[in-house]
Formats: C-alpha cells, sequence, structure tokens
C-alpha cells in the first residue's frame, strides 16, 4: 500500500514507523528538515521537507497514487485542508487528526465527508474515554472492549497474594473449569511471550487476558486485585485530555482539577460547570496537602509534561492513593513508569496508530489496539467464507507463531477460544499478535 504521512512531529514518525515495519511504501511530510534527516538515517521511507496543504509538495509526494493519506500534524484545520486537497488531487482514502470529537456532530461529520474525508480521529478524545473506562474497572491496568463488550481485553498486574501465582496454565485449568477468559500474553522482564500450558505465572507478571463480561469478577480475583470504588477524583492538567475527562466525570464525581496556567483555568471555569478549579503547580507537595490529597481515591495526571504526569503520580502514591493514571507521551518511558507503581499509562501516540493502523489493514480486521509497554496489538478479524481459519478446529489451525485466538463473536453470543471449537464464516475473532506475526494472521482470515 501507498501511504503519505503529514506530520510535524513525534505522532507523524511514530505513525510511520510503525507503518514501515508492516512492508507499505511510506512518504512523510513534514515541515521539519533536521527531524527528516534523522528519519532517513533511521527508516527505509521517502521523506518531504514542506507544508502539507502546499498543492506541489503533495504532488512531490504523488497523493494521486496513494491508497492512503494521514494527516496528524497538531493544527486540525490543517489536518482537515490537507485531506481535503490530497483527495482532490487522487488520493483513494484520507484521514485526519482533529483536536476533539466533541465538536464533530453528526451533521458536520456528513459535511465532511461530503468533502471527501473518510475518517476523522481525536487522540485526546479517545484518551479522555479510556480513562474513564479504567476507572470504572479499578483492578485492571488497561481494558480494551471488543464487539461493543461482548469480549474484552484486560491488562492486569499479577500479586504476590494471586491464586494463580506459582501455578501453570494446565494446573489452573483443570483447577478452575470451564473459565470464561483466556490469558493470551504475559509481559515480563521487559520480554511478552504467549504463554503455554506449562508455563507459571509469578508476582508482578503484566497478563493480557481475552474475557466475557461474566467472568470479570472471577479474572480479577484469581488476579489477587480488589475493586476500587471512586468518588473523589485529582486530575492534573487542564489541556484537551484533562478537561474532556472532567466534564464527563463531575456530574457522577467528585472533581478537583489542578492547572498552572491562570487563563486557562479562567476558560476551564466556564466551560466546567461542577468541578473545583485550582490555579497552581501539582509539583509542589504542600499544595497538594492543602487539597486534601490523602482523600483523593484516583489521581490523573494528564500535562504536557511526562516527567511531571510521572512525578506527581509518585507523589500520589505516597499519600495513598489507590489508582493512579499518566499521560506519558515518550514510549521509552511506558515500561519505566508501570514497573515503578504507576497503575495505568496513555499515550497518544499509540492511541492514533491503533486507529490509523487498521485503515492499513484488510477489510478482515474491523478494530484494532497497540498496546502499551509491549510491541504487540490485538485484532478483532472477521471470518471470510472460505478463510483457512474456518475449515479445521482451533487445535488443527496453524497459528503463525507469535500469535494465540483469544475469543470468538457470533451474533449476539460470545466464545473463549478453546481447541475443539470450530470458527464460522463471519465470526468475529479476537486475535493477539506479536508484529512478526500480523501479516500471516491476516491472511488465514482472507
Amino acid at each position: 500500500m501507498n501511504i503519505v504521512i503529514a506530520g510535524d512531529g513525534e505522532v507523524g514518525l511514530h505513525l510511520a514507523e510503525a507503518l514501515v515495519n508492516s512492508n507499505h511504501n511510506i512518504t512523510i511530510v513534514d515541515p521539519h528538515e533536521e527531524l527528516l534527516k534523522m528519519i532517513d538515517s533511521h527508516a527505509d521511507l521517502m521523506t518531504i521537507t514542506g507544508s502539507s496543504t502546499s498543492i506541489s509538495v503533495l504532488q512531490r509526494a504523488h497523493v494521486r497514487k496513494a491508497d492512503l493519506v494521514i494527516s496528524v500534524v497538531h493544527d486540525e484545520h490543517i489536518n482537515l485542508l490537507t485531506c481535503i486537497l490530497a483527495k482532490k488531487l487522487g488520493a483513494k482514502r484520507v484521514i485526519a487528526r482533529v483536536n476533539t470529537m466533541e465538536n464533530l456532530s453528526p451533521e458536520n461529520w456528513t459535511l465532511y465527508q461530503e468533502l471527501g474525508i473518510d475518517g476523522l480521529v481525536s487522540p485526546e478524545d479517545i484518551a479522555a474515554q479510556e480513562i474513564i473506562n479504567l476507572l470504572k474497572q479499578t483492578a485492571a491496568t488497561e481494558v480494551f472492549d471488543f464487539s461493543g463488550g461482548k469480549l474484552s481485553l484486560f491488562l492486569i498486574k499479577l500479586e504476590e497474594n494471586a491464586p494463580v501465582i506459582n501455578r501453570t496454565l494446565n494446573d489452573i485449568a483443570s483447577s478452575y473449569k470451564d473459565l470464561d477468559f483466556r490469558a493470551v500474553a504475559v509481559h515480563r522482564n521487559r520480554e511478552t511471550f504467549i504463554p503455554r500450558g506449562e508455563d507459571l505465572f509469578l508476582p508482578n507478571d503484566l497478563s493480557y487476558v481475552i474475557t466475557k463480561p461474566s467472568a470479570i469478577n472471577q479474572l480479577l480475583k484469581l488476579g489477587g486485585k480488589v475493586p476500587i470504588d471512586i468518588n473523589n477524583i485529582m486530575i492534573i492538567g487542564g489541556g484537551r485530555v484533562g478537561r474532556i475527562t472532567a466534564k464527563r466525570l463531575e456530574k457522577d464525581k467528585n472533581i478537583k482539577l489542578i492547572e498552572m496556567d491562570k487563563d486557562r483555568c479562567m476558560v476551564l471555569t466556564d466551560y466546567l460547570e461542577e468541578t473545583l478549579i485550582v490555579n497552581g503547580d501539582a509539583r509542589n507537595m504542600q499544595l497538594l496537602e492543602d487539597e486534601d490529597i490523602r482523600r483523593m481515591d484516583a489521581f490523573i495526571a494528564v500535562t504536557n509534561n511526562t516527567e511531571t504526569n510521572i512525578l506527581t503520580c509518585l507523589h500520589a502514591r505516597q499519600y495513598g492513593v489507590k489508582r493512579t493514571i499518566a499521560l506519558v507521551e515518550n514510549i521509552d518511558y511506558i515500561d519505566i513508569s508501570q514497573n515503578i507503581g504507576i497503575d495505568t499509562i496513555i499515550n497518544k501516540k499509540l492511541i492514533a496508530a491503533s486507529y490509523m493502523v487498521r485503515y492499513t489493514m484488510g477489510a478482515e480486521v474491523t478494530s484494532l489496539k497497540c498496546l502499551s509497554g509491549i510491541d504487540a496489538d490485538v485484532m478483532e478479524l472477521i471470518a471470510r467464507p472460505g478463510s483457512a481459519v474456518t475449515l479445521k478446529p482451533i487445535s488443527k489451525l496453524k497459528i503463525p507463531e507469535g500469535a494465540i485466538i483469544g475469543g470468538i463473536v457470533r451474533g449476539d453470543e460470545s466464545f473463549i477460544a478453546v481447541g475443539d471449537f470450530q470458527i464460522r464464516e463471519n465470526d468475529k475473532v479476537v486475535v493477539f499478535s506479536l508484529p512478526n506475526a500480523i501479516k500471516a494472521v491476516e491472511k488465514i482470515f482472507h
């Protein structure tokens, strides 16, 4: 596939790196010449210095031959104009990053479609929704729903007192009959592997599990997790993610939002109706004490500074806050952050990639989640009529090494994958896959 990415920094770069490893022909357009020189030396792709709203620059990028144009500049107006121009110049599909979906009513979306735009993504909006979902499932580190919640991916950190510790998958399966969840991956000591029957679970393992809704409580119990009631929440940072999160929670929860910028605080006062807004520096521990940090059930740090978010979450932990969530934009920090006590990491680059990478894959892929902290994806694929995955029971399929089937959605029903299960055409199948197996996984569903 010929893909043109218009960017102005790290989001475009991360997306390009994610896609170039999938053997696509990538061209990246960016106004920063030094950044492009660095990309040239590390990645096998074409770079063009310039503005993506310049018709001549788009022509140099051969958008008329592009199967997909993705614009992820920080300014949504540039993204929208880039996509409109690219479509007029011959690009087959175009996707634009926008600042927030709140301003995009169904009427507006119809207008954008008439202008030729095929998709809109707001990483900030999705990040806020992920935070809200995590506050509902307080014992999980990461949650992602498939087919409207008929199946879910849960990431849980195994506690030392968890009933599954020092037990194998085979032992657990014999002790607990008819489990409606399946462990599809374990992350341990910076390595990710697909667990087999004789593999042991160890304390502090990060376990990725596909589960049915009815089995969530049992899953959390076996992981040594206890749900937390979240009522009092402190949000650090009044940018888009913090603002959207507070707006969606303030009717049901007690929210305090701390923002350093006084002018932004004035704007937030008009936007938020029931959130208490505090002008101050959250790195000041005296301020946190004054604002009653010890009474908080959850602490959400979503400033534009990764180090501030990590530091303030660690401070909140010291004060006994039960749930901490940090926005970490530097991907290299994600693994470290998870290991020093921060419950959940949110990363907008991975959010954008999860949405946009799906457009580069076959029609079989209906949803995709790029996982935080590990180089792996979880996908939902449709089993096409006559595809290899429908010809034999799961135990007899040649599943690519580095991939595992977790569950199946058939109509209104969901199933956890077991060896004798027969996948049928049009079933939606949830698959965990390491990067080197993705293409082979797509092939058996096509």
